[in-house]
């Protein structure tokens, strides 16, 4: 209990040197205020940068683990292959799986006609990518069953269909040959890889309405499934061995297509230790101006000291008091410095800046940045005041007094 009264005691001396010095005091922890700032807003932003890289390579890889059975020879029998791929999926229960192939279309638009890359897919398949829709929805397993078939379309397509809400229900006439076949857009997505090029999704199971899914141009499609990343080296082997059984030895290759089965290093590594290494800089010039200050306002104390020793004041005490002045005021700059940190970071348009809007899961304010901030200015505080508290612990009090 002496203890608590003791540091809560030299916590509110120092408080109060701080309010009578702080004019002073104020210009040098503004640099400690803007270096925590720096400090937490790194960490952040760079939360926010690896987010959207990672959700970047999801798209184009599939989360991880995505695991793509391709046929070796483009003339396989490619019902034996579907075949075998549902069996192995079976009995390994997986979740979440979609046949890929590409495809071209000729769609009618307003202002002519047009070849579209098209990808066929599965329904799971804008889970296992992370797929942003922006208007609309996509395809549902309900969408087979239409008499219709349905498309997702990226933002070209969208704007040379000239409408502007999903609302209108638009179509889109395919030209497939002599036939003309009437497609609905239930969706739009965002697809930066393709530029201001049309693109479309449709379904694997109505794509025979839209395209010739047989022309060798394309080539076959190749299966994809998405395990837990735990158990993705370790599927790849066994799906390895049991397609060479069901298909034969070399058949189809078998490999993960996401991004971590190649990627061991942060790709940020760099960036964050420049920033990291600017912003310790700040700090120690912050810590410098406040230690200078500090000695200064010692020196100008020492009598205030010795009157304080001659009425029983250890040593211990008058160290402990004039470093928590520093400390003190680094801590409250450092917390001020998170807060614009937090402010900052978290600013929606920061947000959609860094993540090119294609950020689907934006990360919280990380904790350890906060913590990291206020550890910081914490240390640089108890340095700045270690030296001022050791010469004041030295003053005699003969001296302070005759001073």
């Amino acid at each position: 209990m002496r203890a608590v009264e003791v540091v809560w005691g030299a916590l509110v001396e120092a408080w109060q040197e701080l309010r009578i010095h702080r004019t002073r005091v104020l210009l040098s922890l503004i640099g400690v205020g803007v270096a925590v700032c720096a400090l937490s807003s790194v960490v952040g932003l760079a939360n926010i940068a690896q987010q959207s890289i990672v959700e970047n390579n999801d798209r184009y890889g599939g989360r991880p683990a995505l695991i793509a059975m391709t046929p070796s020879d483009g003339s396989a029998d490619r019902e034996r292959t579907a075949v075998a791929w549902r069996t192995v999926v079976e009995r390994h229960a997986i979740r979440y799986t979609s046949a890929v192939q590409q495809a071209g279309m000729r769609v009618q638009f307003r202002d002519g006609a047009g070849e579209v890359n098209t990808t066929l897919v599965d329904p799971d398949y804008a889970t296992m990518h992370r797929t942003v829709v922006q208007e609309g929805r996509w395809f549902s397993g309900a969408d087979e069953k239409l008499l219709a078939p349905t498309l997702v379309v990226n933002e070209p397509f969208w704007d040379r269909l000239g409408v502007r809400s999903i609302d209108e229900h638009p179509t889109v006439t395919v030209l497939r040959g002599d036939q003309k076949v009437t497609a609905v857009v239930v969706g739009m997505v965002r697809m930066p890889d393709y530029g201001d090029m049309p693109s479309a999704f449709a379904l694997g199971a109505t794509a025979g309405m839209l395209v010739d899914t047989s022309s060798v141009d394309y080539g076959p499609p190749w299966f994809e499934a998405w395990v837990p990343p735990e158990l993705g080296d370790s599927l790849v082997a066994a799906m390895k061995a049991e397609f060479g059984q069901l298909l034969g030895p070399d058949a189809v290759a078998i490999d993960r297509r996401d991004y971590l089965a190649t990627q061991t290093e942060d790709p940020l590594a760099f960036l964050k230790l420049l920033v990291i290494g600017i912003a310790m800089l700040i700090l120690l010039l912050g810590a410098l101006g406040l230690l200078n200050i500090a000695m200064v306002t010692v020196r100008g104390r020492i009598r205030e000291i010795g009157v304080r020793r001659s009425f029983g004041a250890t040593g211990a005490r008058v160290f402990v008091a004039v470093m928590l002045e520093s400390v003190v005021a680094t801590v409250v700059a450092g917390a001020a410095g998170v807060a614009l940190s937090i402010l900052i970071v978290k600013s929606p348009w920061l947000e959609e800046l860094i993540g090119r809007g294609m950020v689907t899961e934006p990360p919280p304010f990380p904790v350890e940045a906060a913590v990291f901030g206020l550890v910081s200015a914490t240390v640089v505080g108890a340095l700045a005041g270690l030296l001022p508290a050791l010469v004041a612990v030295r003053v005699k009090v003969i001296d302070a007094i005759r001073y």
